[in-house]
C-alpha cells in the first residue's frame, strides 16, 4: 500500500493562510490534493496538519471537500508524519508539502516507480534538483520512516522529516529522479505573496481550458509569458531548510 501524506498548516511564517487562499473559488490546498489524486500508484491521500486552533479552519475545509485529515504536532513534523503513517501501516509513504499546487502526478508516479524498481529506502527528485521548485516528491519506505523517527534528533530532521535518511546513506539506499533538462531555476512553490501571484495566473490561464494540465503545459505557458519568471525569481530555494540548518548549529552547541 502506498500512502501519500500532504503536510500543511495555516500558520506559515512568510505567507500565513497560504494553503487556504482561493484560486478560482477553491482553496489552493484542495487544487493540489485533486492533482495528487490523479496518481495511478497512490492508494490513499491524507492531509496531515497540527492540533493547534489555527489549523481548525483547514480541517473544516478538508472535511467539506472530502479530504481525510490527521492532526498532530505543530513543530515536530516528523512525529506528525510518522504517527499519521503508523495508523495505516503502508509499505511506502509519499511525502508532499502543501505549498506545491502545481505538483505533477506523472512525476509523482515516476518517482514511485524508480523507488520500487530500485528497491530504495528513499527516492526523491530533490537531492539533485532538476525539476522546478514546487514539483518536489519524496518516497520513503515505511521501515526507513520508523528508523528515522526513532533516531532523528536535529531540528532540521524533525521539521523536514527526511534529512536523517539522506544524511545517513551508509544506513539507507537512496535514489534520485532526474529530469532530462535542468528546470531547477523555475520557482513554482508558494512561500511569498509573489509566488502566489504566479501560481494564480497559471491556474487562471490553464485550468479553464484544460482540466488536467501537466508540466509540458505549464512550460509552454511560461514560454509565452516570460515576464512571469521575474515576479518571484529573487527568492532563494529551500529557505526554510537553510534556517533549520542554522538551528542545528545552535542545537549542537548546547549538546557540547
Amino acid at each position: 500500500m502506498i500512502l501519500a501524506i500532504v503536510q500543511a498548516r495555516v500558520s506559515s511564517s512568510r505567507l500565513p493562510g497560504k494553503v487556504l487562499k482561493n484560486i478560482l473559488d477553491k482553496p489552493m490546498i484542495v487544487h493540489q490534493i485533486e492533482r495528487i489524486k490523479n496518481s495511478k500508484l497512490i492508494d490513499k491521500v491524507i492531509l496531515a496538519t497540527s492540533t493547534t486552533a489555527s489549523d481548525d479552519e483547514l480541517a473544516v475545509v478538508c472535511g467539506k471537500y472530502g479530504i481525510e485529515t490527521y492532526r498532530g504536532s505543530l513543530d515536530n513534523v516528523l512525529e506528525r508524519f510518522y504517527k499519521c503513517a503508523q495508523l495505516y501501516q503502508p509499505d511506502h509513504v509519499v511525502r508532499l508539502t502543501g505549498d506545491c499546487p502545481l505538483i505533477d502526478w506523472d512525476i509523482i508516479d515516476q518517482t514511485i516507480e524508480l523507488h520500487l524498481q530500485s528497491g530504495n529506502d528513499y527516492t526523491s527528485n530533490t537531492l539533485e534538483p532538476t525539476y522546478p521548485d514546487g514539483l518536489d516528491v519524496e518516497v520513503i519506505s515505511f521501515n526507513a520512516l520508523v528508523a528515522t523517527y526513532r533516531n532523528a534528533v536535529l531540528p532540521s530532521e524533525k521539521e523536514h522529516v527526511t534529512p536523517y535518511i539522506y544524511n545517513h546513506r551508509n544506513k539507507f539506499k537512496v535514489g534520485c529522479l532526474k529530469n532530462d533538462r535542468d528546470l531547477s531555476y523555475l520557482r513554482w512553490t508558494v512561500d511569498e505573496k509573489e509566488d502566489f501571484e504566479v501560481i494564480k495566473k497559471v491556474y487562471e490561464n490553464l485550468l479553464l481550458f484544460k482540466d488536467k494540465f501537466v508540466l509540458k503545459d505549464i512550460l509552454e505557458f511560461f514560454d509565452k509569458n516570460q515576464d512571469l519568471n521575474k515576479i518571484n525569481s529573487c527568492f532563494v530555494r529551500n529557505e526554510g531548510m537553510l534556517k533549520s540548518l542554522e538551528e542545528d548549529k545552535e542545537f549542537r552547541k548546547k549538546e557540547i
